[in-house]
């Protein structure tokens, strides 16, 4: 079976592609310029140029395929609703392409785009106006897909997917800690962040590609909700730097674009997801990651 895989270098792509490439897939890999496809065939796949904005690129990688992972975003975070916008059409483009073959097509989205304070469940609907709103768009045209025999199975991923390499979320944290010297949490800490190790993600999608049903909710979630006291506490730890709570109206002077992100209450359960799919976490939880040293550079 081939996989066309998007973001096939990034952080999480590229252990995917490592992953489908290990189950014995062949993998096709979006490569965006030269570099990026040596890279992907230094790691045994083939390279695809192109990039998320490519449309043409898209279908071509997606009808060359039997099945798609699709894990390129833009993180820049002054661009948000570009990347939004970005995606939707990326996810739209793909789904045309696989429109009546029954071809799985597997997109990632967040357990942020979930109603906030509350144990999130895969049948939760995306909430538009929540931190991951954005991708809430293509959620919704892999549901539709359904009918249309696209096999689409969205991947809801914790704020932390952890390990080794990491260049997500909590590294952000860690840089303001060490910029500002304080590692905080905004007034008792309380709220609450999903994890999941990148291995165990990678996992998980490789069996959405094999076995997620049309229009399916996964949550990659191996913790259910870390306070983010807690977080701040081990990244004291690991920098020598005081930890302390701030208030509400200190979090953007600190945190900046982190503010929000921050301070959401985002627990979110998985149990569903586990029994669907017969997936078990089995790597290390983020603060024993944190503090073994796998953030230390």
């Amino acid at each position: 079976m081939r996989v066309f895989l998007t973001g096939a270098t990034g952080f999480i792509g590229s252990a995917i592609l490592r992953e489908l490439l290990g189950a014995g897939y062949e993998v096709l890999g979006l490569a965006r310029n030269e570099d990026s496809a040596a890279t992907v065939r230094a790691a045994g796949a083939h390279a695809h140029l192109g990039e998320l904005t490519d449309l043409d690129s898209l279908t071509a990688g997606a009808k060359a395929a039997d099945g798609v992972i699709h894990t390129a975003f833009g993180h820049d975070f002054s661009k948000y609703l570009e990347a939004g916008e970005n995606d939707r059409r990326a996810v739209e483009t793909i789904a045309n392409a696989l429109e009546g073959t029954g071809k799985p097509f597997v997109i990632t989205s967040g357990t942020m785009i979930l109603p906030p304070g509350k144990v999130g469940q895969e049948t939760d609907l995306a909430a538009h106006d929540s931190p991951a709103g954005v991708r809430a768009p293509s959620e919704e045209i892999i549901v539709a897909a359904a009918q249309r025999r696209v096999r689409g199975t969205i991947m809801r991923l914790p704020p932390s997917v952890h390990g080794e390499g990491d260049r997500g979320f909590v590294p952000a944290l860690i840089d303001v800690a060490r910029r500002t010297g304080v590692s905080a949490y905004v007034g008792e800490g309380d709220n609450r962040w999903p994890t999941v190790h990148r291995l165990d993600a990678v996992r998980l999608f490789r069996l959405a590609l094999e076995k997620g049903e049309p229009g399916q909710r996964v949550h990659a979630v191996a913790e259910e909700g870390v306070p983010m006291r807690s977080i701040a506490e081990a990244i004291g730890e690991l920098l020598g730097v005081p930890v302390r709570g701030i208030d509400e109206a200190e979090a953007v002077a600190h945190f900046d674009w982190l503010a929000r992100f921050a301070q959401i209450d985002n627990p979110t359960s998985g149990a569903a997801t586990r029994a669907s799919l017969g997936w078990e976490a089995s790597e290390v939880d983020l603060l024993t990651d944190i503090r073994s040293g796998a953030y230390r550079a």
